[in-house]
């Protein structure tokens, strides 16, 4: 770690113990008021910490907001495994959950199907973002304005045939996945590849993951897949019931 890093994150854990002024942070540091004042500076620009009327500084309200979101990504993430591993030993199939964050959809979780054929993604990376059936999902319960204004500085790669061509096409799915409250991807990225996903609710009824079943075509084919979906669908509302603190769906995958 570079010097200026550490030094930056440094100031963290002392504002931690209540608001500090520059000099302060400087002692601490063991570095002159300059020094300290850019690094400061640059953690203000940030949001990480905020400086106070009085001319001290504290921890700034977006570094709680990153907290918060990597608690609910983690809870979310905890909660839903059990399920998750649930759901693929009833159906062998892998199955994913991601979610949304910075612009991009991460699968934050994946168990393997119970077959020699693996599919590539990896936990932590994101999806192809115009296609993925997750994706859909959590793009689709955006509020219209957000979704046009995503849709609209998107790429659209065609991976295959049946790839998203553009952004009218794009929006057209996510309203439909939005009424239907569920998604598909049928060869949209990999022709050999089907998925079928449903949403994850937290107690607001918002959108905070996506779960799906994903399978080569070489082990089902995609109508074989689509009648897993009443199974998916149990599953998710049963992670949500549990996320948001209500009673847990009946008739979760076993």
């Amino acid at each position: 770690m570079s010097r200026t890093v550490d030094r930056a994150l440094s100031i963290l854990p002392l504002l931690a113990e209540g608001p500090a002024d520059l000099g302060r942070v400087a002692d601490r540091l063991g570095v002159h008021k300059s020094t300290a004042l850019r690094l400061l500076r640059t953690l203000h620009e940030h949001g990480l910490v905020y400086r106070q009327s009085d001319q001290r500084y504290r921890l700034g309200a977006r570094l709680f907001a990153l907290a918060q979101e990597a608690m609910e990504s983690l809870d979310v993430r905890e909660i839903a495994h059990p399920h998750l591993v649930r759901l693929n030993e009833t159906c062998g199939h892998t199955v994913h959950l991601a979610v949304h964050e910075d612009g991009e959809v991460l699968y934050i979780d994946k168990v393997d199907g119970r077959y020699p054929v693996r599919m590539y993604s990896r936990i932590g990376r994101p999806v192809a973002i115009t296609v993925a059936a997750v994706a859909k999902l959590l793009l689709a319960d955006l509020p219209e304005a957000e979704r046009r204004a995503v849709a609209e500085r998107l790429d659209y790669p065609m991976y295959t045939a049946r790839s998203t061509p553009n952004a009218a096409a794009f929006l057209k799915e996510l309203a439909t996945v939005r009424e239907q409250g569920w998604a598909t991807d049928l060869g949209g990225h990999e022709e050999s590849i089907n998925c079928v996903a449903a949403p994850v609710r937290g107690a607001d009824g918002r959108v905070v993951a996506a779960m799906s079943v994903s399978a080569p075509n070489v082990v089902v084919t995609a109508d074989e897949l689509l009648t897993l979906l009443p199974l998916v669908r149990r599953t998710a509302d049963a992670i949500s019931g549990e996320y948001s603190g209500r009673t847990p769906a009946k008739g979760t995958a076993e």
